[in-house]
């Protein structure tokens, strides 16, 4: 039996309830997986996956963060698996020759007129204006193929390192930076047709 000063300092493991994971976090890391996956009955097995992850591991959750906080990570890790994956066969395709050919004149290095950036005309007080950009940016984003708009968010929603993000995708800097130069040509393009 312990005495009152080895009680002081016995240390609980912090209280966590698996059984209601799926009331308490399903809706928001169903969301998360959607937001970076795009394919719903994906995003759903990688929550699956992340709730069976979270059970396996439950005796090593020693409470520094909050359990939703611990569940998101475990998440992130299996998004980043599941690209990971499809790289492999994306990669194999990239190279950015095309994109430069295309939209800037092979002479001087510049913009081809057809494909220099026009102004979006974007009044920032009209929130009706600034809502209907980013459903089309949102259309913009559904197209794009599964690895580039992986490395788009986990940069620019994730906020992430550029080297992070090619270690966890193992990704070279250069194929990094290709995947990054595409998008964003995709991307303006796209804006640029949609937006009146």
């Amino acid at each position: 039996m312990q005495n009152e000063t080895e009680k002081e300092y016995t240390i609980k493991k912090p209280h966590s309830d698996p059984l209601r994971w799926v009331e308490k976090y399903g809706d928001y890391l169903y969301g998360f997986a959607m937001s970076r996956i795009r394919n719903e009955d994906v995003a759903k097995d990688l929550v699956q996956d992340t709730f069976l992850a979270g059970l396996q591991r439950l005796d090593g959750f020693e409470g520094n963060s909050k359990e939703k906080t611990w569940l998101t990570a475990i998440l992130k890790n299996k998004i980043a698996d599941f690209y990971r994956k499809r790289s492999v066969s994306d990669l194999k395709e990239i190279s950015a020759t095309n994109e430069v050919q295309f939209f800037f004149d092979a002479e001087s290095g510049h913009w081809t007129e057809k494909d220099y950036p026009r102004a979006f005309g974007l009044e920032v007080d009209n929130p009706l204006m600034v809502k209907e950009l980013g459903s089309i940016l949102n259309e913009c984003l559904a197209k794009l193929p599964g690895l580039w708009f992986s490395v788009f968010s986990m940069k620019h929603i994730d906020d992430l390192e550029s080297e992070l993000i090619c270690t966890e995708l193992k990704l070279s800097a250069a194929n990094f930076w290709v995947i990054m130069h595409r998008t964003k040509l995709n991307l303006r393009a796209c804006l640029q047709k949609n937006w009146n």
